[in-house]
């Protein structure tokens, strides 16, 4: 995928030529977890600090990506502020990272955010000197204020985790992208590429995903398809689209047509 000098993802003190940010959990096994990632074009993966193991024995999925990309840790698998706030310790002392993607989760059936127990740990996280990006509802507010707070971007969910589902709710997304100054990167719900484009086209700054490609027939092709969906969905933002009508709007001038 080439270069990308003039429109860069940046969060925090980093800048990255991809927008996709892509997941290492799922995959039928770690060469096509690897192909899959390098595929993508993506500088960022995340990794679940609760299920892997982070002190030796073998390889592990750290080893693998860390001289590739930029890891992510996430606090998957926590259900109150308490034990994503040690997940995030747990995290920067085994891997010598401050950046975060705090998930709370509210109960196993949706995978909500639980907002009391997010916005708790987002403040607590900031103060501690965490580079905080929380996975979220939808829900303009609530975006609000972690930006507020100092997290360095918000991540709306477009669906529930794992759904598929594309966007359930786009006009939310719009209203978040105005209302904050941080990047809006969606995360959770994301099934194809044609879904990751339309985010895009919303303005969204990036994408953060994981079982659409991981659990696709053919991972590596989905990556590719992400990767060139994200990448597309960002031109045509930029490009501007046309006005909807009802009605037809021809394409060719009528003046100077011959017999007119």
């Amino acid at each position: 995928m080439p270069e990308n000098t003039s429109d860069k993802l940046t969060i925090a003190d980093k800048s990255f030529d991809s927008r996709l940010l892509i997941g290492s959990s799922l995959y039928p096994n770690h060469q096509i977890m690897m192909d899959s990632i390098a595929a993508s074009g993506s500088e960022v993966v995340t990794v679940a600090i609760r299920r892997i193991n982070v002190q030796g024995g073998g390889e592990s999925v750290i080893d693998m990506l860390a001289d590739k990309y930029h890891i992510l840790p996430n606090t998957a698998g926590c259900y109150t502020a308490r034990d994503a706030v040690l997940t995030a310790q747990l995290a920067r002392e085994a891997i010598g990272t401050n950046w975060i993607k705090l998930e709370v989760i509210g109960d196993e059936e949706t995978l909500f955010p639980d907002v009391e127990h997010l916005l708790s740990a987002a403040e607590e996280l900031v103060k501690d000197g965490f580079i905080v990006l929380p996975y979220c509802n939808d829900d303009p507010i609530t975006c609000r204020k972690l930006a507020d707070m100092g997290c360095a971007a918000v991540m709306p969910l477009g669906a529930p985790i794992g759904s598929g589902m594309g966007l359930r709710n786009p006009y939310n997304l719009e209203i978040i992208r105005d209302q904050v100054s941080v990047p809006v990167i969606v995360d959770a719900g994301i099934g194809t590429a044609s879904d990751a484009a339309i985010a895009m086209e919303l303005g969204c700054d990036g994408i953060l995903l994981n079982s659409a490609i991981a659990r696709a027939r053919d991972p590596v092709k989905m990556a590719a398809a992400m990767g060139r969906g994200v990448e597309a969905g960002r031109l045509a933002f930029q490009a501007g689209r046309i006005p909807k009508k009802l009605y037809a709007a021809a394409s060719s001038p009528s003046k100077g047509i011959i017999g007119a």
